[in-house]
This record gives C-alpha cells, sequence and structure tokens, in this order.
C-alpha cells in the first residue's frame, strides 16, 4: 500500500465472524494473519517497551474477560505499546494529533467509503459515541479516502451520523503509521487508547461497537469498578 490508496481496491477477501455485521476487513497487502504479526515483537520497533505503557497493559488483562461476543475479535495488548502520534485534520481542515486526546480513553478508527464494512460499521460507532462520549471516552473516526473528500461527509451526512467528529487523512498515513508498528493490515482498522495514548487492544475489521459487549467493555476500560457489573 502507498499513501496515494486507490478509493476502489481490488478484490476484496472475506473471513468469517460473529458479528451482526459480520463481513472481512479488506486486506490492503500481505497475507500474513493479523494475530501472528500482532504478537510478533520485531514490527513493534522503537515504539514498543514504554514503561509509562505498563498500565495500559494491566487495564487490557483485566479486560480480557470481557472480549467475547460482538467483541470476540479484539486482541488485548500483551507488551507496552506507545501509539505514534497520529496526525490529521478536522471538519475544518485544521491540523489534529492524537495526543489532543490525552486523559481521554480513546477509540481510534480509521474508515474508507470504498470499503464495505467500513460503512456498514459506522453506525456502531455512532451508537458508541452516543452512549459514552464524555470526559473519559470519545470516538476519533479517521477517513482516510484519498480523493473527493466530499463523499465522505456527504456519507456521514445522509446516514444522519452526527455523533461522530469528522476527520480525515487524505495522504492515508495514519494508516502506515499504525502498519509500522503492526496495529493495521486492512480496514477498517480500530485502536483502543488509554489516557496516556498507550494500546489497550485492536481489532483488525468491523466490530458491533453499539452492543451490551462493546459497551461494558469500554465502560470497564473506562472505569476499573465497572469490569464485574
Amino acid at each position: 500500500m502507498t499513501n496515494d490508496m486507490p478509493d476502489h481496491p481490488p478484490s476484496l477477501p472475506k473471513a468469517l465472524r460473529r458479528v451482526p455485521i459480520a463481513i472481512a476487513a479488506v486486506v490492503i497487502g500481505g497475507g500474513l494473519g493479523y494475530a501472528g504479526l500482532h504478537g510478533f515483537e520485531g514490527l513493534k520497533g522503537a515504539a514498543s517497551g514504554d514503561p509509562a505503557c505498563r498500565a495500559a497493559v494491566d487495564t487490557a488483562k483485566r479486560l480480557a474477560p470481557l472480549v467475547h461476543g460482538e467483541v470476540a475479535a479484539l486482541t488485548i495488548a500483551a507488551a507496552p505499546l506507545r501509539l505514534p502520534d497520529l496526525a490529521f485534520e478536522d471538519a475544518d481542515g485544521k491540523p489534529r494529533k492524537l495526543s489532543e486526546w490525552r486523559g481521554k480513553t480513546v477509540l481510534v478508527n480509521l474508515w474508507a467509503t470504498w470499503c464495505v464494512p467500513c460503512r456498514r460499521e459506522m453506525p456502531a460507532l455512532e451508537g458508541l459515541q452516543e452512549k459514552l462520549e464524555g470526559p473519559n471516552f470519545e470516538v476519533v473516526a479517521i477517513n482516510i479516502d484519498t480523493r473527493d473528500l466530499d463523499k465522505s461527509r456527504n456519507f456521514l451526512k445522509d446516514a444522519k451520523l452526527t455523533r461522530l467528529g469528522y476527520f480525515n487523512d487524505q495522504k492515508a498515513k495514519v494508516f502506515q503509521d499504525l502498519k509500522a508498528i503492526g496495529r493495521a493490515l486492512g480496514m477498517p482498522t480500530s485502536v483502543l487508547v488509554d489516557p496516556e495514548g498507550c494500546e489497550i487492544a485492536t481489532i483488525a475489521g468491523p466490530a458491533e461497537w453499539a452492543s451490551d459487549d462493546a459497551i461494558k467493555l469500554i465502560t470497564a476500560a473506562t472505569r476499573p469498578e465497572a469490569a464485574g457489573d
């Protein structure tokens, strides 16, 4: 994959998943299984091993019993990993960075209009944002369409997805940055990030984010006392 990502990629492989919107992620290169790549320490490079991210691994372990049902495909963090400070733009064209959300647990999602699973997942992300958005949590969904930004804006408008903020990266560098640390192989990709900017969990493919399973997991990530509810 290059930064000039095609708006209509070639044939899209499928994989069976249990979620109702079950449809495979759009693979953008490489035939390695995501789980294997996720555990391959060599791909983490300089971004791994940050002592400040050990708390995120502890959070991931605490959440492990909640990774089932509609969020069974999540892979929890097994080693400290600080995400790159992803750079993108907001609806007004203002430069933004992931570090602006420090202090909040964030679900970073990469999506594109040419990605069918992405489009089907967006209402669930909207539902998650509606239920849990607040001082402790936010969905940051970043569109990576490389052409015709009005297409992605119109998609959100036509689908009446008004709770999600509009963010975009027309060069798709956010995908490349996550791919470089083994956290993005296809679309959609979502990473649950702790308030220090560290990985809690990652998923390659869509999920029912507005489901009870997802709500319980995200709530437990932001409020430790909720893990046993």
